[in-house]
């Protein structure tokens, strides 16, 4: 019979590449790894690994018995969903991941809900980059997690996850107000929500004009490996050129405060834009979107704390964001 601890190793590698990386995330030893490997390949009778110089890869049959592992898995998550559902009364720890402008913004008012409608769950929130979710998903440190996509960087398919829409959020390019050159004429401006504390403009149809526009100033991103520096990155290069960095940070506050500086232009979501209108930013709404999804293991959604935080995000979702799916 095969084991299933073992199973999930095999999984975690097919989807980390090396014994050292399974063995740093599951905190085993590489060698202890490898001899658990070692007994999965004498369970199935078959070689499951082969040597690729220093590293291994799945052989065919490796590969084919991920794809079972994946469904064994996920039906585990169900029946643990089963079995919460009939001890009733939800109690004991909910880790959660998400990141910084949905932790500020969303998730206080969600976990306030929750603690009054189940006072034995125990939540505890880690801010995660989404980056990282799926494996720490995976791995089984985080039960559900917040992730964001960008219309430039969109979320790729991740075997063992599912995932629920939750909302969608505006997305403006921040300038300094003092000495921005005239904009590009734009055709048929776009209605767009205005950020929260204040208005702003349009930047029209034309995404890239916009952008184009302060193709020779510095930009601020958020660090590389991110979402959000991609999202930056990749929008600039759809327009026709690449971003002068600057500075590199991640907290949109203090993106702004540099922008306010003369630092630097940023594109900012609405989440990330706070508290009273900066007299010394002028903000442009563009056409991109970040959308956020709640994230889970398959056949974790119909576990009851999964699904009764997710339906107190939902509550908790500002009725002003753009392209909001709170109810859906």
């Amino acid at each position: 019979m095969l084991d299933v601890r073992r199973l999930r190793l095999l999984r975690e590698l097919a989807r980390r590449g090396t014994i050292a990386a399974v063995a740093e995330a599951l905190s085993f030893s590489p060698s202890a790894v490898s001899q658990q490997l070692g007994v999965l390949e004498r369970e199935a009778g078959l070689p499951l690994l082969e040597r690729t110089g220093r590293g291994v890869r799945l052989t065919p049959a490796g590969q084919n018995l991920v794809g079972h592992a994946e469904a064994v898995l996920e039906r585990l998550e169900q029946a643990d969903a089963d079995l919460a559902e009939a001890r009733g009364g939800l109690a004991g720890a909910l880790r959660i991941g998400a990141f910084p402008t949905a932790t500020r913004a969303i998730v206080p008012a969600a976990l306030t809900a929750l603690a009054r409608r189940h006072p034995g769950l125990e939540p505890m929130v880690s801010e995660t980059d989404p980056a990282a979710v799926a494996h720490a998903l995976r791995a089984g440190d985080l039960d559900v997690a917040l992730v964001h996509e960008y219309d430039f960087v969109p979320a790729e398919p991740e075997p063992g996850l599912a995932t629920e829409p939750l909302y969608g959020e505006a997305m403006y390019l921040a300038a300094p107000a003092a000495g921005v050159p005239a904009q590009a004429p734009a055709q048929a401006p776009a209605q767009a929500p205005a950020p929260p504390g204040g208005p702003a403009e349009s930047g029209g149809s034309d995404q890239g004009a916009v952008l184009r526009t302060h193709a020779g100033a510095p930009w601020i991103t958020a660090t590389p490996g991110t979402l959000c520096h991609a999202m930056t990155v990749r929008a600039c290069q759809a327009a026709g050129f690449t971003p002068r960095v600057r500075h590199q940070v991640d907290e949109f506050a203090t993106v702004l405060a540099l922008v306010a500086a003369g630092q630097g232009v940023a594109v900012v979501p609405q989440l990330g834009v706070t508290g009273p209108p900066d007299p010394a930013v002028r903000l442009t709404r563009l056409l991109m979107e970040r959308r956020t999804n709640l994230a889970f293991r398959s056949g974790a959604g119909a576990h009851p704390a999964v699904a009764a935080f997710g339906a107190a995000l939902r509550a908790a979702v500002p009725p002003d964001l753009a392209g909001s799916r709170a109810g859906t």
